[in-house]
């Protein structure tokens, strides 16, 4: 068992709770990790009035609930907060840098967990020879998705290996970025198939489907939509956002509407199944494939931890689309708390709260639309990119160095990637290239910072808790050369080739601001205003289920909820 000390902002474990820890008994028979994508921190308590009970204020008034948790990278993004809270590494170790980056190797972009080795498994078993493949993933040739892009072990892998494989392990998301992460390698991963409206998986996984995934599958649950609206949970004059219906900055898309109620149309239509994503329709198809997943493989029931990690998705896309400041947004969260407070009360009949540890987090927050931040007259906008004289800045670094060959060869958010020409130069000065390029792009309207990669991994800029972040999310073979900042609230509005109202990706704290909280068990509630990091999350998994950490981790052992681990046998 991992027995690390614990040193944070002054706070240590006491000679007596190492100890204790030694000796430490039984731990749950499960573990819940929940993860909201797009979940920013203060989005949970932002209307705390009326949420119900059971959900988040279960957590929030029963829980371990850390006040200043935020992301220590850069790119906040799905697949690198998804991996980041799976492994305890940072994305300079796990390796997933971005959604997407640029692979020398192949020569082309990639999409974070393709794999031309894995094939999407059709009804019945075999592959399907469709490519599941939509918005981000269009870049990847395959439908096939595995994790074998994730460097280092997962919380999950470590778990499954300590137990010798007795341990269930699964993850389940619409988004398969999110189920496919924190499954790990060693698990089990389901998630939403847009084009079938099924839950699917991949030969990875499986050489063909459990009966009881048929069995859900056959159900066509998502069609129950058809014909059908989105209509607000509660009265309207009770939101926030009542007055907020239809905004300039919203985006309609396939006449899904900027006003409520909003129109599923025909099962048959080409974007119905998306739509059902957007919405908290795609939280409802995941919490009831997910409650079926519990039942049907008996998880908590064996002699060994089991573990389930659900990624509910309708936030990030209901952010992107209306932003997280919409009366559309405030709904989903309504709708997601009782959504939440289902799965734990089903958790508690089936295997019981006491006998169960739950973690919430995210993968990243968001911003506020510019729209909504103007209206408060707080600086904002978007950039665009196709305005700046990029053409011309690349020409005058060549110039200056005499670089006749071609100098850039993608940009792929947040990097600029080089050709391998110029990178294998050896009568280049890289460096001195990277640093012109990149004062050249911060001259552009809506930069902040254009960091040379060389520089941040030589140590070569300021040291500030910002550049850090550039540092933890540097890889050699995946970053490319300079890394963009947006100025704060400023940034390019355009989510997978869509033009929307809000995307993250930044460091800035309100993308890197998440909630995590701790709670089932007999732990006892806590307010913790010290700052805490999402790796530290499997970290103190780890501990808790008395596995060695995964191999890339840096977190530490949130002490809080290392006590109450203790205090509970």
């Amino acid at each position: 068992m991992n027995r690390s000390s614990v040193l944070r902002s002054g706070v240590f474990l006491s000679l007596s709770l190492l100890s204790a820890l030694v000796a430490a008994g039984q731990p749950p028979k499960l573990i819940l990790q929940i993860t909201v994508d797009q979940l920013r921190g203060d989005l949970p308590t932002r209307y705390y009035d009326r949420l119900g009970e059971g959900g988040f204020k279960y957590l929030w008034e029963k829980g371990i609930v850390y006040k200043d948790a935020h992301h220590s990278h850069a790119n906040t993004e799905t697949i690198v907060g998804h991996a980041t809270l799976a492994t305890g590494a940072y994305p300079s170790v796990h390796g997933m840098v971005g959604n997407l980056w640029f692979d020398r190797a192949r020569k082309r972009t990639v999409y974070n967990i393709e794999d031309a080795n894995y094939h999407l498994l059709t009804p019945g078993g075999g592959v399907s020879a469709s490519a599941e493949i939509d918005y981000t993933q269009a870049v990847a040739q395959s439908d096939g998705r595995s994790p074998n892009a994730i460097l280092t072990t997962t919380f999950s892998d470590e778990l499954r290996a300590y137990s010798n494989g007795r341990s269930k392990v699964f993850g389940v998301s619409v988004k398969d970025r999110g189920a496919v992460s924190l499954a790990g390698h060693a698990g089990k991963a389901f998630w939403f198939s847009k084009t079938t409206g099924d839950f699917v998986t991949s030969s990875y996984y499986y050489d063909q489907y459990p009966e009881w995934v048929e069995d859900w599958n056959a159900k066509n649950l998502a069609q129950q939509y058809a014909e059908q609206h989105w209509e607000l949970l509660k009265p309207k004059d009770t939101y926030l956002f009542a007055q907020s219906d239809d905004r300039a900055w919203e985006t309609d898309l396939a006449g899904f509407g900027r006003i409520f109620p909003h129109p599923y149309g025909l099962a048959e239509g080409k974007y119905f199944n998306t739509l059902l994503t957007i919405s908290p329709a795609g939280d409802d198809l995941t919490l009831d494939f997910a409650k079926t997943l519990l039942l049907e493989e008996k998880l908590g029931k064996g002699a060994v931890t089991d573990y389930l990690a659900v990624s509910f998705s309708s936030t990030d896309y209901v952010g992107h689309i209306f932003g997280p400041s919409s009366l559309e947004a405030e709904d989903n969260i309504l709708r997601l708390d009782r959504s939440l407070a289902a799965l734990f009360k089903l958790i508690d009949e089936e295997v019981g709260l006491k006998n169960t540890l739950i973690v919430l987090s995210s993968d990243h927050g968001g911003p506020d639309t510019p729209g909504y931040l103007q209206m408060h007259n707080i600086p904002a906008g978007y950039v665009d990119p196709s305005l700046w004289e990029q053409d011309a800045a690349i020409e005058r670094v060549k110039k200056r160095f005499n670089i006749k060959k071609k100098l850039v060869e993608k940009f792929e958010h947040p990097y600029i990637y080089f050709t391998d020409s110029v990178i294998n130069d050896r009568t280049i000065n890289l460096r001195a290239v990277e640093q012109a390029l990149a004062a050249e792009f911060q001259k552009f309207e809506g930069v902040a910072f254009a960091v040379s990669s060389r520089a941040l991994a030589e140590d070569g800029v300021p040291v500030t808790p910002l550049m850090q972040r550039l540092r933890n999310n540097y890889h050699p073979d995946r970053s490319g050369q300079i890394y963009l900042v947006y100025e704060p609230n400023w940034y390019v509005n355009s989510f997978d080739g869509l033009t929307v109202a809000s995307t993250h990706g930044s460091p800035w704290s309100y993308d890197t601001f998440v909630p995590i909280v701790f709670a089932g068990g007999n732990i006892k509630p806590q307010v913790v205003l010290r700052r805490v990091y999402t790796v530290d999350v499997a970290t103190t998994l780890a501990e808790i289920a008395g596995v060695k950490s995964p191999s890339g981790a840096v977190g530490v052992i949130l002490p809080e909820v290392a006590e109450a681990s203790l205090e509970s046998q």
